[in-house]
């Protein structure tokens, strides 16, 4: 077998994860057919295949999914390595991620996460997927349920409630609804709209973070958090919690890299600012009607 490079490995990763051509060749910058060919020209390398194409995509095969783990656990080492150098140099970067709720919170508290002083940066990755953290993709995490994962450990945080809310003094008659697109409706309370009130559904986006303005603009009613939608002072609840989408909330960090000073001290500092807000995760503060 001839030694393929790292640019090639690389290639492969963002191929796998993403799902495809279109996926990696917008995070390479490369044109898909230019990714596709460096896909077969890496198999011809390796002697294996790696993926099983289709019109829908492309998906692994065995040998490509014990390439990926290859691949992520030396991803995990070099950012291990990194991470030590940065430790030497005081050039440190805690890397959380999470989804665009509690982002909205961090970033709102920010001051309270780093201080005046602290010797390492922040690196904030929002999105509603997953947070990974198996392969150190990231060094703090917020997930809605407790991890099975061996090698990670979890603080719960508490619970989390969601309502629907309609703009102040709005029509309590009014059924139209505002969702995130379904394709883009990974968590249980962006669904809840397409599987409960599709046909009324008026108006979609991309990222949950719109929803709030739109409500508040008058198009329509959404499901959001309670600690979003209690806090908005244009926004009511519509009715009770949507008790079906209570769920509890931990932080999780790699079990070897929460001893890291600058990780346990981010961690200490998210777990009392969410915390402090605890009734309103779990909706025990409505709004005033």
């Amino acid at each position: 077998m001839k030694n393929a490079n790292w640019d090639s490995y690389q290639l492969f990763l963002q191929v796998a994860r993403l799902g495809g051509l279109t996926g990696a060749s917008t995070a390479s910058g490369l044109s898909p057919a230019t990714v596709g060919r460096r896909m077969l020209d890496l198999e011809q390398e390796v002697g294996r295949a790696l993926f099983s194409r289709s019109q829908t995509g492309y998906r692994l095969t065995q040998d490509g999914q014990a390439l990926l783990d290859h691949l992520q656990e030396m991803e995990a080492a070099a950012r291990k390595v990194e991470a030590w150098r940065q430790s030497g140099d005081g050039g440190t970067t805690v890397r959380i991620a999470t989804g665009t709720w509690v982002a909205w919170l961090l970033t709102e508290n920010f001051a309270a996460i780093r201080m005046p002083g602290d010797g390492f940066a922040i690196s904030l990755t929002i999105g509603e997927a997953r947070a990974s953290l198996a392969y150190r993709e990231s060094d703090i995490g917020i997930r809605a349920f407790e991890p099975e994962e061996a090698n990670l450990a979890a603080r719960r945080l508490g619970e989390v409630a969601y309502a629907v809310y309609i703009r102040r003094n709005a029509a309590e008659t009014d059924e139209r609804w505002i969702a995130v697109a379904e394709e883009e409706a990974i968590s249980a309370y962006l669904r809840w709209p397409h599987a409960n009130a599709a046909a009324a559904i008026v108006a979609t986006v991309n990222r949950p973070r719109s929803l709030p303005d739109l409500v508040r603009a008058g198009a329509g009613k959404a499901v959001l958090p309670c600690f979003v939608g209690d806090l908005h002072p244009d926004l009511q609840r519509l009715g009770g919690e949507l008790a079906e989408l209570r769920h509890a909330q931990w932080i999780v960090m790699n079990a070897e890299d929460r001893h890291r000073p600058e990780i346990r001290t981010v961690a200490d500092r998210m777990t009392k600012l969410i915390r402090s807000y605890a009734d309103l995760f779990a909706g025990k503060r409505p709004s005033r009607g």
